[in-house]
């Protein structure tokens, strides 16, 4: 009999470890926030045994074409629906209807100053390793904006500016880490070129192929790639003044493998602009096409909550400009993730998209994520080692985050 009671006893010691260990993984793995559709109750899909109580009916709730609103209630987390996990506020908002797209879209941008993507040195008479841009301050990576009170968008403008110095200081200010820092700069006389010299190299324009996420309920507004343009000598986001959209035809696919990531090879179908770019930020960039799309295939956004592991698709384009529709796994599901585009690790499992790409490639970035009639995030990185693998981001968060 004591046995028994002894044997029992530890089962029920060792539940309420697991309980103890559940409560605390989820207190930390689980965001402080959720956002939810008026009316409905908090429950976490891929977490059968976590939900909480519906929210208010009574609060006011914002329009279904503005963002997501501002904390309205706190409502509490429950294991099983009975022991008590953490409180989360809770932001109730209409239902989001979006137009999924999986086209494969132009991107010209213009940068708001020039890149500095290298800095060298100039072969002067006063020194063999003389360089002026390092000597100021200048780095890699820096955005400027004007020389001696004269704005620069092209590199142009910027070795004119430079060229004519002839030889006087010049005052500069950049911009470095969302801060504007003013130094100066003393061109130094090129002996190669013939001509004043600071030793900066700049990009002054970008340009690329992604996929459209989503339209919204206007019909023009656009969202796409789930994950900023940024340079590539130096990885920085490409801070824009303006951006074109333009129609692109896939007419290659370069297939991934273990160690080398593959690549949708497409064209410009015309140099005519068919949509403005306004936005280029860590979720991806947003603008406005000239023509209104069909909202007959409107879609409700799906949450992080609703989010199962599991079966889903994506929508893509890897032949000509129409897409279609693959299956993919959906393997994991990061919460927590809310400032980066990588909030869930997906899978391709379609044969006809293994067959014809390895997996994720380059292009397909953006490609919209469909589960239980919902449109739940995008593709956005692809795994080097594994190309049937990659991230992708909540959709709400580029809902949240764009135009």
């Amino acid at each position: 009999m004591k046995r028994c009671l002894r044997a029992f006893s530890g089962v029920i010691i060792l539940f309420l470890i697991s309980i103890c260990i559940m409560i605390v993984y989820y207190t930390v793995e689980l965001p402080d926030s959720f956002n939810l559709t008026r009316g409905s109750v908090l429950k976490i899909e891929s977490i059968a045994t976590i939900s909480s109580t519906p929210t208010n009916e009574d609060i006011d709730v914002q329009s279904s074409s503005s963002k997501i609103m501002p904390i309205t209630e706190v409502s509490t987390l429950k294991l099983f629906g009975v022991i008590p996990i953490k409180n989360v506020e809770v932001n109730t908002v209409e239902t989001q209807l979006l137009v999924p797209s999986g086209e494969p879209f132009g991107i010209k941008l213009t940068m708001d100053g020039v890149m500095v993507i290298g800095i060298g040195e100039v072969d002067s008479k006063e020194s063999l390793h003389s360089s002026p841009a390092k000597d100021s301050g200048i780095q890699k990576g820096d955005i400027i904006l004007s020389l001696n009170g004269t704005e620069v968008d092209s590199n142009k403008e910027l070795q004119s500016i430079i060229s004519e110095s002839d030889g006087d200081t010049l005052e500069v200010v950049l911009r470095r880490d969302d801060e504007e820092i003013e130094t100066s700069v003393t061109p130094v006389y090129s002996e190669s070129s013939q001509t004043y010299e600071a030793g900066i190299w700049v990009r002054d324009s970008s340009a690329g192929i992604g996929t459209i996420t989503y339209y919204k309920a206007d019909g023009t507004s656009f969202a796409g790639l789930g994950h900023p343009v940024c340079d590539v000598d130096t990885g920085e986001i490409v801070p824009i003044s303006s951006g074109e959209v333009a129609s692109v035809n896939i007419n290659g696919v370069k297939s991934g493998v273990a160690g080398s990531p593959g690549e949708l090879i497409g064209s410009f179908i015309s140099t005519e602009s068919i949509g403005e770019i306004s936005l280029n930020n860590s979720y991806g960039i947003f603008g406005v096409m000239d023509n209104q799309v069909s909202l007959d295939n409107a879609i409700p956004m799906g949450f992080k909550q609703d989010i199962s592991i599991g079966e889903a698709t994506i929508l893509t384009t890897i032949d000509g400009t129409s897409p279609k529709e693959y299956s993919i796994e959906i393997e994991k599901i990061d919460y927590n993730s809310n400032e980066s585009s990588k909030n869930m690790v997906i899978r391709i499992t379609d044969e006809e998209l293994l067959s014809k790409t390895g997996g994720i490639v380059q292009g397909m970035s953006g490609s919209p994520i469909i589960q239980d009639g919902k449109l739940i995030g995008a593709v956005t990185h692809v795994f080097i080692n594994d190309p049937t693998k990659g991230y992708a981001i909540f959709c709400e968060n580029m809902v949240n985050n764009g135009n």
